[in-house]
């Protein structure tokens, strides 16, 4: 699992995202990992908020559609370019080109085990 280069920002950064994340829905939040920026996909699923690099495992491209816009299809992210589905709560693919592979979780410290980034 990956953890953002600070830690500190990682609450401020993410306090405006999941601030407006509802249930089951996803949304985008840029980090500094190793050094350089990476998108980052944030999901809420039963109230827990779970992180994941942009990036489908498939072909290496992003998963949203436009920036920081994800299609979600019966609770699974969707990818934009080539439909592979996961699971929004462990970032397994469950369908598509890239199936039984996983998206990279990225470790949020004292957010994603409280849920509420508080």
């Amino acid at each position: 699992m990956l953890q953002p280069d600070d830690k500190s920002d990682v609450s401020v950064s993410l306090s405006a995202v999941l601030a407006q994340l509802p249930e089951g829905s996803a949304s985008e939040a840029e980090l500094a990992i190793g050094g350089e920026p990476a998108s980052l996909i944030v999901t809420r699923v039963a109230g827990r908020v779970q992180a994941f690099r942009n990036i489908c495992p498939h072909a290496g491209r992003r998963l949203d559609w436009a920036p920081g816009e994800f299609l979600i299809d019966q609770g699974q992210l969707v990818c934009a370019a080539h439909g592979a589905s996961f699971d929004m709560a462990s970032g397994l693919c469950v369908a598509g080109p890239c199936k039984g592979a996983s998206l990279t979780a990225v470790a949020l410290p004292g957010i994603a085990a409280a849920g509420t980034g508080s």
